[in-house]
């Protein structure tokens, strides 16, 4: 298959959640294979565990496609090249919540995330949703503590770092301007029940809330964001 633009959605809370559904119908347009990766709460027990996947599955049928659910929870699963085949036949794949320095040091460097990027280089829409958004950065920053040290994201949006979760993040933070994420070039905040999707690099927003530009001491809104995609990202 030919290369075509890359699609991502990077959304700030609801993973499979009927309120999101207009969404992944929108990624998975015409195809039938929605592949959902829950490897980001593989440290939170198999009854949690248990419960995104069949969130997700819930999510499929909502939709009317077939959920294809990679059960991979640690490194040594995702080295697993099983998982990778069921990728290299996706139709819109979805890396959904929990740890993003599980998810990303789980994925680093494996057949999976080659799989993924391949996937995604071939014009297969990638969505991830808070853990999964932020991995997708160049930058990956602490949704808690002010101003914490970064770690390396997987490289998708080079240089940006996700901040999901933001209106509950400046809830948190309240009577404080939250900085933007130690090393990132950009630093980019998505509400709950909101996604920045791009297809080439040029985003928009979609749903209940907003995205916003963190700066140092303000916010900026944002409609729409330009941001460079690096579909071969391997790291």
């Amino acid at each position: 298959m030919s290369a075509e633009p890359p699609t991502l959605a990077l959304v700030g809370s609801g993973e499979y959640l009927e309120a999101m559904a207009p969404l992944e119908a929108q990624l998975i347009g015409a195809g039938r294979r929605y592949v959902q990766i829950p490897l980001a709460a593989g440290r939170e027990g198999d009854e949690r565990f248990s419960y995104w996947v069949e969130l997700g599955r819930e999510q499929a049928r909502r939709l009317g496609v077939e959920a294809v659910p990679i059960l991979a929870r640690s490194r040594a699963d995702a080295l697993d090249p099983t998982w990778a085949e069921l990728v290299a036949e996706a139709d819109l794949i979805y890396l959904s919540g929990g740890d993003p320095l599980h998810l990303a040091a789980s994925l680093r460097d494996t057949p999976l995330w080659a799989a993924i990027v391949a996937a995604l280089a071939r014009g297969v829409p990638v969505a991830g949703c808070s853990a999964g958004a932020m991995v997708l950065g160049g930058v990956i920053g602490s949704l808690r503590r002010r101003a914490a040290s970064a770690a390396p994201g997987l490289g998708i949006l080079p240089g940006t770092a996700i901040l999901p979760h933001f209106d509950r993040l400046r809830h948190w933070h309240a009577g404080h301007a939250i900085a933007p994420v130690p090393g990132a070039t950009r630093t980019i905040g998505i509400d709950e029940l909101t996604a920045l999707v791009g297809t080439g690099g040029s985003f928009h927003v979609w749903g209940a809330g907003s995205a916003w530009l963190v700066s140092d001491g303000r916010l900026e809104r944002l409609e729409s964001a330009s941001l460079a995609v690096d579909a071969t990202a391997s790291t």
